[in-house]
């Protein structure tokens, strides 16, 4: 791989881009159900590649801050600053330029009101979540879900300058989703978190406590993913399809409170992934029909 390539890969990484995917697949189905049609592609892509480098931007600064932290955590060690691919100013200045280009494609596709936002959740990530949260409140999953969630109501906000109940009800359903998703990363990475000094919640007020909040949230979760249904937004393929993916989110929810494994938390991670991604793409299927 030449210089260039790996250099490219580095910035790449900055970004986490697994993470960019879920922001996109969250952003599209808001346009969608707050236009009450689908966007024009070229007015979607604008918005969502707005939408993605401002996340993107958000992790870029993230890892510059939390660069010695990361040193300490064996999934995080071979990021690109820890692994010293790249030196801090570099990838200082390309979340900044990131934030920039994002604000201003934002401002040009969607108007004011989706450029404040994403700039705000910027802020919030960088400041709220990353210095002020993670490193001093193991609620910081919770508080800082807000930023993890924000990609519907930009989205929204892009089509006519305002957020509704489409873009607060899907920011609604990935803040709920967020802290069984993490908090299951959390058990099974426990001495991870420790070695960096990180009060995740599995570390300070014990595995069985976290694995009950995992359930409550998980629960929480499926009433607020029917409502689409009596609010209009959405039809009865998708109600089916939530429900059942809502039962299996609880059911797994449930195994990992009783086999109290890292084998089970790590299941409940991966079924956490599916079960957003397929319940956004029910969303996405329902209003075509």
């Amino acid at each position: 791989m030449s210089t260039l390539a790996r250099n490219a890969r580095s910035y790449v990484e900055l970004t986490k881009p697994r993470v960019l995917l879920l922001v996109i697949f969250t952003g599209l189905p808001a346009m969608v159900l707050a236009g009450g049609a689908w966007p024009a592609p070229a007015f979607a892509a604008s918005v969502l590649l707005g939408i993605t480098l401002a996340a993107g931007a958000a992790n870029a600064l993230n890892c510059y801050i939390e660069r010695d932290r990361d040193a300490r955590m064996e999934r995080t060690r071979n990021r690109p600053l820890p692994g010293a691919r790249m030196k801090p100013g570099s990838a200082l200045a390309f979340g900044l330029v990131l934030a920039a280009v994002a604000t201003g494609i934002l401002w040009a596709a969607g108007g004011g009101m989706a450029a404040a936002l994403g700039l705000a959740t910027i802020l919030f990530y960088v400041f709220v979540y990353t210095v002020w949260l993670k490193p001093r409140s193991s609620w910081n999953a919770v508080i800082g879900g807000a930023a993890g969630a924000a990609a519907p109501l930009i989205a929204d906000a892009a089509v006519d300058g305002r957020v509704g109940p489409a873009g607060l009800l899907l920011f609604a359903i990935v803040f709920l989703w967020q802290p069984p998703h993490v908090w299951a990363i959390a058990l099974f990475r426990k001495d991870d978190y420790a070695r960096a000094g990180i009060p995740m919640l599995p570390n300070v007020i014990g595995d069985q406590p976290t694995r009950w909040r995992m359930l409550g949230y998980s629960l929480a979760l499926v009433p607020v993913t029917l409502a689409p249904l009596p609010l209009g937004l959405l039809g009865p393929l998708y109600g089916v399809v939530a429900a059942m993916l809502g039962a299996w989110f609880v059911w797994h929810s449930v195994r990992v409170l009783r086999e109290r494994t890292d084998a089970a938390a790590r299941r409940m991670f991966g079924v956490s992934l599916v079960y957003l991604f397929a319940l956004f793409l029910a969303m996405l299927v329902d209003f075509s029909l």
